[in-house]
């Protein structure tokens, strides 16, 4: 049985009928609608922490997934889950993927950002300064791109981009 039929959450089972409604009277393909419900068990299982099983249903709802914007999100998620495991390089490759498909996601330039400075960060550490200072530019490349996609949002990368003199 699909996760999404189990919900014991009462909002968990109410946003499931409303899905399951809307995925019956919008015209859409049997794909989308597979891909639609991988998804869906997959941010449920990611809120409960079960990223294993998040994983393989967005690796299951990038299969019948065509539209661009949708499986940028797809990726963008399988991407949150690698950095969540310390993953760092896979998320990366998850968070390109995704922007690959759909440049406007701040998030992603975020997370990314997000990554490179921490790599800077123990580059510090390990007292590698000139690998550190291109962790750190890459990082503010990333900043500066989600701060231009939604201006109101990242005031700490914001700030660390004038600290740092990398703000234009």
């Amino acid at each position: 049985m699909p996760r999404s039929r189990i919900n014991a959450n009462f909002i968990d089972k109410t946003s499931s009928i409303v899905a399951n409604i809307l995925l019956r009277i919008i015209p859409t393909t049997s794909g989308e609608k597979k891909a639609f419900t991988y998804y869906r068990d997959g941010m449920l299982a990611q809120s409960e922490g079960n990223y294993a099983e998040a994983l393989q249903n967005y690796y299951e709802a990038t299969r019948p997934e065509i539209d661009p914007y949708d499986r940028s999100y797809i990726l963008y998620n399988i991407g949150l889950i690698h950095t969540s495991n310390g993953e760092h390089t896979k998320a990366l490759e998850y968070y390109f993927r995704a922007l690959e498909r759909n440049p406007f996601l701040p998030q992603a330039f975020n997370n990314m950002a997000v990554i490179c400075h921490y790599r800077g960060e123990q580059a510090i550490l390990q007292g590698d300064s000139e690998i550190a200072e291109a962790w750190s530019d890459q990082a503010a490349e990333y900043w500066k791109q989600a701060i231009a996609l939604s201006p109101g949002n990242y005031i700490e990368a914001h700030n660390w981009l004038k600290i740092t003199r990398r703000f234009e």
